[in-house]
């Protein structure tokens, strides 16, 4: 989506925008940590994200990975800093195919810095001069596909103090084609007020976005304001200099200064806040705070799907995945990176078999060894992998190898349970609640437009020792409103529901059809049982070989079962899926078992699968 059209929607809404700049890192574990970072700050509520452009050679290829990351896996509306710096023609064109491709319609395009080695700016043959030339070149080649954005220096730029004859350039910029200016970062609120006045005079009446520097350390504060030559407030310094020496003091007045500068400038008209993070999320999530600008329970993030959509070029119109991949975004995209064609309005058995292979990049486990060591200790027996996932549970991990985010808000409503499935033995890593009819807003459970209601089955996935199985199937087909997948690592698989889709979750709103997100499917299943079973065994090579670790949590992979377990039919909002089986009088047993115990007591051979498949009533949304 063009970042005008953002801008308009947050006008016409009352509503105050921000987005986040971030660059390219130096190292692979730096780009990895950013993307971390990304994930995270998504939840933040950006409206868009920039990612600078660097210059020449690996940089410049990254700047177009990451504008592909933040697509097509983080579903974040991305620009694209381009610049003249040693640009010829051909680069520009290949940047701007590269971003066409990942589905970026956002470019910021700039003259740029001069190289390193070079004292002044020049031209490379056959290059751009001015971001002017820039600017025109791309809307004469691409029309309307890319919205392009163009610098503003209200204090002047590196080589040209000028601050009237820079508006000029500015005005040529934008009757060259652009729709939106980003400014350079400045402290002056005053003066960045009085620029704006002085360009809307000249004629240029497109939106005008601040670019807002958040203050972490006192040296740095002192540092960028020296290198982009703008003014400090002297009540700033004098706020700032007593405590320069301590780092949380000179953020949180730098907090304060740089929230009510933001408060200034949304009174004089601006709806919109643009962050230099620094690749950093803590000084703008604390102004952001201060600002009361955070997704809260009273204004929540409104979500379009129950899952986070891809902003890729060709997936924008998917809206239906299988639950498995709810707690691993990243994984889904990359396995599907190849279809030609994504689901939309229903999920197809022939599109299943179509999942990539486990060798491709972001499916594995993620860390180095010695992180997930450092996360998850080195567990010896089953009551200590129970200890680890209730830990998960409480919010005391921010993952799992199974789970690459937190634990949601959603796993309250059955918290309970899960605590207590996975005190005796039983490992949970996935779940969801019945809801029935929720407003689409709800700050917990709401996605899709305002003004509709939305609807899921209770959900559970779990990893089950072979010695409970029987009877745990015994129970579930005691009950006709479950169904369920059980599958061994070899791929022997049991169940009692048909191999075509079973929608778990839907919504129904006004003038459209009743959307259905989220599905169980079994060949679906089967390819996420190779993954999970797959990142168990990475997460047991974390350890030595003879370690009691890697014993105990190879022997799971290659014994225990991937369970998934539905509920049919909703009966009230508060269902719980596993309260029978939790509460029966025929209880787990209370002591957690030692590997030891359960070693040698799969099923030998294979089970013939079981089917008992039931249609579902159209009121459930299937």
């Amino acid at each position: 989506m063009h970042i005008k059209d953002k801008l308009a929607q947050n006008e016409a809404a009352g509503r105050t925008g921000i987005s986040f700049e971030f660059f390219p890192p130096k190292t692979a574990q730096g780009v990895q940590n950013l993307y971390d970072r990304m994930d995270r700050m998504h939840a933040l509520g950006p409206s868009f994200i920039d990612i600078t452009w660097g210059a020449g050679g690996r940089l410049s290829d990254l700047t177009c990975e990451m504008v592909n990351v933040a697509q097509s896996v983080y579903g974040l509306e991305t620009c694209m800093h381009l610049t003249c710096t040693d640009m010829g023609v051909e680069k520009v064109d290949a940047a701007l195919q590269a971003a066409y491709k990942t589905g970026c319609t956002n470019i910021l395009a700039l003259r740029g810095d001069p190289p390193r080695e070079k004292e002044h700016w020049e031209a490379v043959d056959g290059g751009f001069r001015y971001a002017k030339d820039l600017v025109k070149y791309i809307r004469d080649k691409y029309g309307n596909h890319f919205d392009i954005g163009v610098g503003g220096y209200p204090e002047g730029a590196d080589d040209n103090s000028d601050v009237d004859q820079l508006i000029d350039h500015l005005k040529e910029k934008v009757d060259a084609g652009s729709s939106f200016i980003v400014t350079q970062m400045f402290y002056d609120t005053d003066n960045f007020i009085n620029w704006v006045k002085k360009c809307r005079e000249k004629g240029i009446h497109v939106p005008i976005i601040p670019g807002i520097m958040p203050i972490q350390t006192y040296a740095a504060f002192l540092r960028r304001a020296n290198w982009t030559k703008i003014h400090i407030p002297p009540s700033w310094l004098e706020a700032l200099e007593p405590v320069k020496n301590d780092d949380a003091a000179v953020r949180e007045i730098g907090k304060v200064l740089i929230a009510d500068m933001c408060r200034k400038l949304m009174a004089s008209g601006i709806n919109h806040l643009h962050f230099y993070t620094m690749n950093l999320a803590q000084s703008t999530q604390q102004v952001l705070g201060e600002l009361k600008l955070l997704p809260s329970e009273e204004t929540p993030l409104q979500r379009p799907l129950p899952w986070r959509p891809s902003l890729g070029l060709n997936r924008r119109g998917e809206d239906v995945r299988p639950i498995f991949w709810r707690n691993r975004n990243s994984s889904y995209v990359a396995r599907t990176q190849t279809w030609d064609e994504f689901p939309n309005g229903r999920w197809t058995d022939s599109r299943s078999p179509a999942f990539g292979e486990l060798d491709s990049y972001g499916i594995g486990l993620k860390g180095t060894n010695e992180q997930n060591i450092k996360l998850w200790g080195e567990p010896k027996s089953l009551r200590d992998l129970s200890h680890l996932f209730t830990r998960y549970l409480e919010g005391k991990l921010d993952r799992l190898p199974w789970c690459d985010t937190p634990i949601t808000s959603e796993a309250s409503e059955i918290g309970g349970e899960l605590l207590e499935l996975n005190k005796r033995g039983l490992l949970t890593i996935n779940s969801q609640p019945a809801v029935n009819g929720a407003r689409s807003s709800h700050p917990v459970y709401g996605w899709g437009p305002k003004n509709g209601f939305v609807y899921q089955k209770a959900y559970l996935e779990l990893l089950v020792p072979p010695y409970l199985l029987d009877e745990l199937i015994a129970r579930i087909e005691k009950n006709e409103d479950l169904t369920y997948h059980a599958v061994s690592k070899s791929g022997e698989l049991r169940t009692n529901t048909r191999d075509t889709p079973n929608a778990l979750t839907w919504g129904i709103f006004a003038g459209r059809e009743i959307v259905q997100p989220t599905v169980v499917e079994t060949v679906s299943f089967l390819a996420w049982k190779d993954e999970a079973y797959r990142l168990g065994e990475d997460w047991s090579k974390c350890h030595d070989a003879a370690s009691p670790s890697r014993k105990l949590i190879q022997g799971i992979v290659d014994s225990w079962y991937l369970v998934n377990i539905g509920r049919f039919l909703i009966v009230k909002a508060s269902d719980k899926l596993v309260t029978d089986y939790v509460r029966s009088e025929q209880r787990l047993p209370q002591h957690i078992q030692p590997l030891r115990a359960v070693q040698g007591s799969g099923r030998k051979g294979s089970r013939r699968r079981s089917r008992r498949g039931r249609e579902a009533p159209a009121s459930c949304g299937c």
